[in-house]
């Protein structure tokens, strides 16, 4: 008998690589997502399709009356600092609203105990220490991350009162693409700098580089990149773990190594060949210095172990994807 997964936001970008590779071992994926920020053409059609709203209690009640579920992966999140601090309603109704929702209706049905969250580095704000443990104080500097942290609160209670099993996983930044560059990341309004960096170089335009200003070596942002194939990878480990763990779990996802903003654009210059005109910007609201995961725990736990998470890797993948999708 072969487990069914709930992927919602399966139609995103790290959604739609976990819904294939849950397919790919084995599991029968049904994907929810209403497709307002993802691509129908990104679902694999192997996959059961169902198109709705996290925001909808009733969608999701009837969705797991009329499935028999094992465990719910949830990526189904509005994921833009920026946005997120000039419209924090939005992301509560959907961060926050939608995932009560979805844990209420599981429980209300309640055959479905595991549940794997999409979390977020930005729990934790401006970092204390370098690399960052998943104990660390969380100070979210955005709504977005404040969606996040009151998620991750609601997964604890839901985990006393109801007996629910469930892992956060904390990325810190996704990235890459398809190593047969079959499948990348596609955002409507893209907010990342190595897609932004890359669809710049393909387009002759110039990139905007925000924040020169940060105490840092190169006075650019640092982030911890972890390539998407990896990413999925976590997932995979967590439902692992779950299937023989009961209790909430929160693990950071990240390499425990840090690229600046400077040394990203440095990268898509060598992989592109291109030169990027580059325009130096005021920081962005809500832009944390330095995010650096202490990754030990996902290690030690549940033997994780980044195989494609290199800057170089993850800016070739994702630099093969855009080329040949460039018309998008």
């Amino acid at each position: 008998m072969h487990m069914k997964i709930i992927v919602t936001g399966g139609a995103g970008y790290i959604g739609s690589f976990m819904a294939k590779q849950l397919i790919e071992d084995g599991y029968d994926v049904v994907v929810f997502d209403n497709l307002e920020r993802g691509h129908k053409e990104a679902i694999d059609k192997r996959a059961k399709f169902v198109l709705g709203d996290i925001k909808s209690f009733v969608t999701l009640k009837n969705l797991f009356s009329n499935e028999k579920i094992d465990a719910v992966m949830h990526f189904a999140g509005y994921i833009s600092v920026e946005e997120s601090t000039k419209d924090p309603q939005k992301y509560y109704d959907n961060n926050v609203e939608g995932s009560k929702n979805l844990l209420r209706a599981m429980m209300e049905i309640g055959s479905v105990d595991k549940f794997i969250f999409s979390s977020s580095a930005a729990v934790y704000g401006n970092s204390k220490k370098i690399p960052i443990p998943e104990d660390h104080p969380k100070n979210p500097t955005s709504p977005y991350g404040k969606s996040k942290l009151e998620v991750e609160g609601m997964l604890e209670s839901f985990q006393k009162e109801k007996k629910l099993n469930f892992v956060s996983l904390r990325y810190f930044n996704a990235a890459g693409a398809a190593l047969d560059s079959f499948m990348g990341e596609d955002h409507k309004q893209e907010t990342h700098i190595i897609p932004l960096a890359i669809k710049a170089a393909l387009n002759n335009r110039d990139f905007n580089l925000y924040g020169t200003d940060y105490n840092t070596f190169d006075g650019t942002c640092i982030r911890d990149y972890i390539h998407v194939i990896d990413l999925v990878e976590a997932h995979i480990l967590a439902l692992n773990h779950l299937e023989r763990n009961n209790g909430g779990f929160s693990y950071n996802v990240g390499t425990g190594r840090g690229y600046s903003n400077k040394k990203v654009v440095e990268m898509v210059k060598k992989i592109s060949g291109k030169d990027l005109k580059v325009k130096v910007k005021d920081r962005r609201p809500g832009d944390p210095e330095v995010l650096i995961a202490d990754s030990t725990k996902i290690q030690n736990d549940l033997g994780f172990k980044p195989k494609y998470s290199d800057l170089e890797t993850i800016v070739k993948t994702a630099w093969w994807w855009h080329r040949n999708n460039s018309e998008r």
